[in-house]
């Protein structure tokens, strides 16, 4: 973990209230002057929504029940270590792609 440019990792499920922390933690850093940086995980999903669907149905007709968006093929998580790592490190770095 980096002491000059700490990460903090907020995740869940869709409805889980991750976005109600993400605001929680930016309206802290606000106050206390703390210039902070987003990263949408989103943006490191493998597919997008019309592919993750057609991705989706053809496993399931393969007969493959365990695919989803938290499966470990479903998500560019080797991108997201990345950005961590150069984050971390630096205090900069691109954030991920454009679905």
């Amino acid at each position: 973990m980096s002491i000059k440019h700490p990460i903090i990792s907020d995740t869940g499920s869709s409805g889980a209230g991750t976005s109600t922390v993400k605001t929680t933690f930016d309206q802290i850093f606000r106050r206390e002057g703390v210039k902070s940086v987003s990263i949408e995980g989103d943006a490191f999903h493998r597919y997008n929504r019309a592919d993750m669907k057609a991705e989706l149905g053809k496993r399931l007709a393969a007969g493959d029940h365990s695919f989803s968006h938290f499966s470990l093929e479903a998500n560019e998580l080797s991108e997201l270590e990345r950005v961590f790592r150069e984050y971390g490190e630096t205090g900069a770095g691109r954030m991920g792609k454009l679905i």
